[in-house]
């Protein structure tokens, strides 16, 4: 190959190749590609191909501004700003927080792009992994200040919003913009994915029926029981999900494969830049959501008390819907025109792989770090868990929709953010009774 060639293939500008690997058109594949920006070719056209300056400027303009919502990355410095010059807390938690939206969705663009070079396997394996890389990197440090009942909160809440808030989204615009059509979807997908939501309804809910049951009995059971058999359901729960993988990228991956629907969402079948490239992007873009994750853990309380807001509502409502607003976007747009499988695959992939993935990973995380993680929630908690997944399901149940199905998720997912809100945690108490705010808030510890 010429100098020539590499450099069209290290900026993404390929001649076809009927041999060269393609990506499977899941819907994480996709979930990214509605909010991309088209290709302006004229910087291509105005600088020479052998210059580096012409490969920056290439990648800045795929990577930063390939996206339509590269406006948020303003926040990133102004963050990093706040919190070097003393800022007020709530500040740097709010910038924080919106630089977050931007990287997350660049990240699964940059692991799409990386995919195209190892093939549809590994290119599978890797969207997965990278589609829910903010979250990881968010626990991470979470646990590492030993805020367990913040990480708790954020986890759940980032099924539940992607259960009754992005896909409710989905089905009631796409209903209301799709009133003389009749709106289908393979149930085949979505029946996994439920199926694996309720096994981790299970494991989350058997530490909590544990500590009632011996509370009838009017034994107490003991915390190293809980945590051990947390530990061990999530063990359990890592096994279903690389057999979850093995289904959707080997054995079904007809299933899983949205086909000619995803077309219109692929501009170019190749990639955009080079795999070096995306490969330094991809590192430096984790980077820098380290860096704001960090922020935000550290600042979460501060923004709880000054506005006067509980963190359990926080963490369980406002960061997991700006953590995750492109991937949201994207559902809804889906939704929007009429591509409910595609618009499924992406809210319902991603609250199965949070529950069967991200948690349990999480509980072994701390284990290795000695740090008593384990799956009991409150029942408060369990129970919008459990009929969350319990209303999904009955939603999908027919293989078809319209805009009053996806009207009732949006309502019970107003009904749970009220919850959270009017009833502060333990956690939320202590913070509002040592700040000396309890009254001014309305909040109280009865």
């Amino acid at each position: 190959m010429g100098s020539n060639e590499e450099w069209e293939v290290e900026n993404g500008m390929f001649i076809d190749s009927s041999d060269e690997p393609r990506l499977i058109k899941t819907a994480h594949n996709l979930s990214s590609s509605s909010l991309r920006k088209k290709s302006d070719r004229i910087m291509r056209l105005n600088i020479s191909p052998p210059l580096l300056l012409s490969r920056v400027l290439i990648n800045l303009q795929e990577v930063i501004l390939g996206t339509k919502i590269c406006f948020l990355f303003v926040a990133i410095p102004l963050a990093i700003v706040a919190q070097y010059h003393s800022f007020g807390r709530p500040w740097i938690f709010a910038l924080s927080l919106l630089g977050l939206a931007p990287l997350a969705e660049r990240v699964s663009f940059l692991a799409e792009q990386i995919a195209y070079y190892t093939g549809p396997t590994v290119g599978g394996l890797l969207n997965a992994t990278c589609g829910n890389a903010t979250e990881l990197i968010i626990a991470i440090f979470t646990l590492r200040q030993r805020k367990i009942v913040v990480l708790k909160y954020s986890l759940l809440g980032s099924i539940l919003s992607n259960l009754l808030l992005v896909l409710g989204s989905s089905l009631f615009i796409g209903g209301l913009a799709n009133l003389s059509k009749e709106q289908k979807f393979n149930r085949n997908q979505a029946d996994v994915n439920v199926l694996l939501l309720l096994l981790g309804v299970l494991c989350h809910a058997l530490p909590l029926l544990s500590l009632y049951s011996e509370e009838t009995a009017g034994t107490t059971t003991p915390a190293n029981s809980i945590l051990l058999l947390s530990r061990v359901s999530s063990i359990v729960l890592l096994v279903a999900y690389f057999g979850y993988l093995l289904f959707q990228l080997l054995t079904h991956q007809q299933l899983f494969d949205s086909g000619e629907e995803g077309d219109e969402y692929r501009e170019n079948e190749k990639a955009a830049i080079g795999f070096w490239s995306a490969f330094i992007w991809l590192v430096g873009m984790t980077a820098v959501i380290a860096l704001l994750s960090e922020f935000v853990v550290d600042t979460i309380e501060d923004a709880s008390i000054s506005w006067g807001i509980p963190i359990s509502f926080l963490s369980t409502i406002l960061l997991p819907i700006v953590g995750n607003a492109a991937e949201h976007a994207s559902a809804v747009i889906f939704g929007y025109k009429n591509k409910l499988d595609i618009a499924l695959g992406v809210t319902l992939g991603s609250a199965t792989q949070i529950s069967i993935f991200v948690v349990p990973l999480c509980v072994i995380i701390a284990w290795i770090m000695h740090i008593k993680m384990d799956l009991s929630l409150s029942l408060l908690e369990t129970s919008c868990f459990a009929i969350s997944v319990l209303i999904t399901a009955f939603t999908l149940q027919d293989g078809s929709s319209h805009y009053l199905k996806g009207g009732v998720l949006l309502l019970a997912y107003m009904i749970i953010a009220a919850s959270f809100l009017i009833f502060p945690s333990a956690t939320d108490e202590v913070n509002l009774i040592g700040s000396g705010l309890e009254s001014s808030v309305g909040f109280s510890a009865a």
